[in-house]
C-alpha cells in the first residue's frame, strides 16, 4: 500500500507542476531554464539525501543509468517542451495519457513477457477515454498539428523506454543512489542543448525572486528530487502497468489545481472523465492483478 501511495503522491505533484511552470513562464523564464535548475536542484537534493558512493559499475551498467537520464529527462523535456511551440497543450495531453499503453506495448515487445489479456486494453481505453474528457473539458475542437503532435508522441515514447530501462536495474541498488545518477546524466545530456540551441539566460536578480525562488524550489525538491525517487522506488516494487495506470489522473490533478489557483472552472465533464478513469482501473486492475508480467523489479 505505501508503494501505492508513494505513486499517487507523485502523480498528485506532477499534476500541479504545469500551473507551477506557467508561473515561472510568466516571469520570463524559458522551459529549458526551469528544466535545467530543477535538474541541478534535484541532483543536489539528492546529493544531500545519499552522499555515498556504490560499488563500480560495468560499462554496460552505466549505459543502463545513461538511458534512464536521457529518456526520463533531457530527451522527454525538450520533445514535450518544444511540442508545445507548434500544438496545442491540449493535444500535448491527450498525447501523454497513451504512456501506460505505450510502456506496456514496449515492454511485451522488448521482454516478450506473458502477453496481457483483453482486460487490460479494455481498462486502459476506457481511463484514456475518461482522461480525454477531462483534458477537453466540453471543447471537442482539436486542431492538428503533424510536427507538435509528432514530438509530443516521441516524448510519450521516451518515457516508455524508461520504464523499459528501469526494469535493467535488478540487484542491490540503492534508489536514491539511482534517482541521483538519474538526475546527473540529465544534467550531462541537457547541456549541448543549451550550449548550441537555446542558450541559459536568467538573471540572479530574476532567480531571487520570492516568486520565482519558491516554485523553482517546488519544482526542483518536491516535483523532481522527491517524486522522482518516489516514482522509480514504485517502477520498481510495483511493476511498470500498476505504477503507470496512475497517469490517468494527472490531467485531473492539473484542472483541480487550475480550478484552485487560477480559479478555472470544473465542468461536468471532468465529473465524468474521472468516473471513467475510475472504471477503467478497475477493469484493468482484474488483469494486472492475475498476471506474471507486472513483476517486481
Amino acid at each position: 500500500m505505501r508503494y501505492h501511495l508513494a505513486a499517487i503522491f507523485t502523480v498528485i505533484v506532477w499534476g500541479t507542476t504545469m500551473v507551477s511552470t506557467k508561473v515561472l513562464l510568466n516571469e520570463g523564464l524559458s522551459p529549458v531554464e526551469i528544466m535545467l535548475i530543477r535538474f541541478i536542484t534535484a541532483y543536489f537534493v539528492m546529493w544531500m539525501l545519499y552522499p555515498k558512493w556504490q560499488r563500480e559499475f560495468s560499462i554496460s551498467e552505466e549505459l543502463v543509468f545513461l538511458g534512464l537520464g536521457i529518456t526520463s529527462g533531457s530527451l522527454y523535456f525538450i520533445f514535450e517542451n518544444t511540442a508545445l511551440i507548434y500544438t496545442t497543450a491540449t493535444n500535448v495531453s491527450l498525447i501523454c495519457a497513451l504512456i501506460p499503453l505505450m510502456a506496456a506495448f514496449l515492454i511485451y515487445l522488448i521482454y516478450m513477457d506473458k502477453p496481457l489479456s483483453k482486460w487490460f486494453y479494455i481498462g486502459s481505453a476506457v481511463s484514456v477515454a475518461g482522461a480525454a474528457l477531462v483534458v477537453l473539458n466540453g471543447n471537442f475542437t482539436l486542431h492538428i498539428s503533424p510536427l507538435g503532435d509528432a514530438l509530443a508522441f516521441l516524448s510519450i515514447c521516451s518515457w516508455a523506454l524508461y520504464c523499459v530501462l528501469v526494469r535493467l536495474l535488478k540487484g542491490s541498488y540503492n534508489t536514491l543512489f539511482v534517482t541521483r545518477k538519474i538526475f546527473f546524466y540529465s544534467i550531462l545530456t541537457l547541456m549541448p542543448y543549451i550550449i548550441y540551441v537555446e542558450p541559459y539566460e536568467v538573471s540572479m536578480e530574476t532567480l531571487c525572486k520570492p516568486v520565482v525562488f519558491l516554485n523553482l524550489a517546488f519544482l526542483g525538491i518536491i516535483a523532481s528530487s522527491i517524486c522522482y525517487f518516489l516514482w522509480t522506488l514504485s517502477l520498481r516494487q510495483l511493476g511498470v502497468n500498476k505504477t503507470n495506470n496512475y497517469v490517468y489522473f494527472t490531467p485531473l490533478i492539473t484542472i483541480l489545481t487550475a480550478h484552485i489557483v487560477l480559479q478555472e472552472q470544473v465542468t461536468i465533464y471532468v465529473i465524468c472523465g474521472t468516473a471513467l478513469i475510475l472504471c477503467g482501473l478497475a477493469i484493468a486492475r482484474k488483469e494486472i492483478k492475475n498476471t506474471d508480467y507486472d513483476t517486481k523489479i
